[in-house]
């Protein structure tokens, strides 16, 4: 008979719900582990298990019927530049008031660009190698400075990197900011499942679990509390944007004008996808009216390729992953009382343990996707933007999104800010690096600047 003091009723749980071969291993388990497992149980939310297992095992469904979203074209004649400087006003005003904060989804660590450690921490300053961390916690200081009001920073890590980057935000002095504006917190995990609906072992005392992917980064805003702390400082639009991109533009008075006026729920910043094969979503209207993100690869080949009169691509805004939300939006999205984000399921070869110890075996994990969020409300809008403005990606360790394409991006961009300035730039500067603590934007790069006669410049 299987027993712990104080966890029986977790024990007939998992037997009432078919999970007896979790104990299979249970008396090769010290005290400490056998506790461990237990709380991996107690954590189980079965109903919800079992609802996607029925999912995964049943057929796909129909596909939805969409067209390309609409979205709001960058400026180009008189009324358009008005709008916009509209936009920048309503956004400036409503900065400056103390209701926006950032949101860094972060709990990628860097094995593929061949570094180890959480991908926050991995150096992309062209010339002084500053890391990703470094790079957006500077540039929260100088809005925190230009508007003249504090900038919560929310950073969500998962379990496998938090430690390691508490410790390094924590050793570095984060950077500048004041300790009570950068709220740290965990990606939640859920388990996965085998083939059969049950649950797996990680280890002899342990349940596999798996992060629950980018749009539960909404739910843990929620669960960690970050969300009430937002809410508590007056806080009502919170900017989501990913570690990776060293490039964007994460307190954007524009996009935030846009946000506000338009009374939006979710916002997002879209581009023109380079070419039909560009591996990111695109936006969507779904048959409803929902506006949506439809992954590449689900986009069938003959919509990827179609074209419109002027021969532009039909499906031509990609989504970036930058949004913003409303406080009150993801609340009544996250507190379990109404709508949620959909789990998307994939079958996955997962390492499982049993008797005969580690097996690679047929599993489904779940997984949220934030842009699920935006069918949720009929209160949204795409904003288009340059790429070479506001996306640098740093995925690949070689090639496209590598850290040589996204240095090659901000070097151009330092590079045009300072042109727009009427600096001059001598003809031997090659590489060219402006600390975001003197610019985030051209506006911000004033006169009388004089560079160095050297290949490679930093401008503090």
């Amino acid at each position: 008979m299987i027993t712990y003091p104080g966890y029986d009723d977790v024990i007939q749980r998992a037997l009432r719900h078919g999970q007896r071969h979790l104990f299979t291993l249970w008396n090769d388990c010290d005290d400490s582990e056998k506790k461990r497992l237990l709380d991996d149980i107690a954590a189980v939310d079965f109903d919800l298990l079992s609802r996607l297992y029925r999912q995964a095992a049943a057929p796909d469904a129909a596909m939805s019927m969409y067209e390309p979203a609409p979205y709001i074209a960058l400026p180009h004649d008189a009324a358009s530049h008005a709008a916009f400087s509209e936009a920048r006003d309503k956004g400036v005003d409503h900065i400056k008031k103390g209701k926006a904060a950032a949101f860094v989804v972060a709990g990628g660590q860097g094995s593929r660009l061949g570094f180890d450690g959480p991908k926050g921490i991995f150096p992309v300053g062209p010339v002084t190698g500053k890391s990703l961390f470094q790079i957006h916690a500077e540039k929260i200081l100088k809005y925190a400075e230009k508007y003249g009001v504090s900038i919560p920073w929310l950073v969500m890590t998962s379990q496998a990197n938090h430690e390691a980057t508490a410790e390094y935000l924590k050793s570095r002095g984060r950077f500048g900011l004041d300790e009570k504006d950068v709220i740290l917190f965990a990606q939640n995990m859920i388990p996965s499942l085998d083939t059969a609906g049950k649950l797996i072992l990680e280890s002899k005392c342990s349940i596999f679990k798996n992060p629950d992917g980018h749009g539960g980064s909404l739910t843990a805003l929620a669960s960690s509390g970050a969300l009430a702390e937002v809410d508590r400082r007056g806080i009502d639009v919170i900017s989501y944007f990913q570690v990776d991109n060293p490039l964007v533009n994460i307190i954007d008075p524009v996009f935030i004008g846009f946000h506000v006026t338009r009374n939006a729920n979710v916002s997002s910043k879209g581009l023109m996808k380079a070419y039909p094969e560009e591996k990111i979503g695109v936006f969507v209207k779904f048959e409803g009216g929902a506006i949506g993100v439809v992954e590449y690869s689900d986009l069938p080949v003959e919509l990827q390729n179609s074209t419109d009169a002027t021969g532009r691509l039909t499906y031509c805004m990609g989504s970036i992953a930058i949004h913003l939300f409303s406080v009150p939006f993801i609340k009544t999205i996250t507190d379990g009382s109404g709508v949620s984000l959909p789990f998307h399921i994939a079958r996955k070869k997962i390492a499982a343990y049993g008797p005969d110890g580690a097996a690679e075996i047929d599993g489904f994990k779940f997984e949220k996707f934030v842009f699920d969020a935006l069918p949720l409300t009929d209160r949204n809008i795409v904003l288009e933007i340059r790429r070479e403005d506001e996306f640098a990606p740093v995925k690949n360790k070689t090639g496209v999104d590598s850290l040589e394409t996204a240095q090659e991006l901000m070097v151009n961009q330092h590079r045009q800010w300072l042109e727009k300035s009427g600096v001059q730039i001598p003809p031997s500067a090659k590489i060219i690096e402006i600390s975001p603590l003197r610019a985030v934007d051209a506006g911000d790069i004033t006169g009388g600047i004089t560079l160095p006669d050297e290949e490679r410049i930093y401008l503090e």
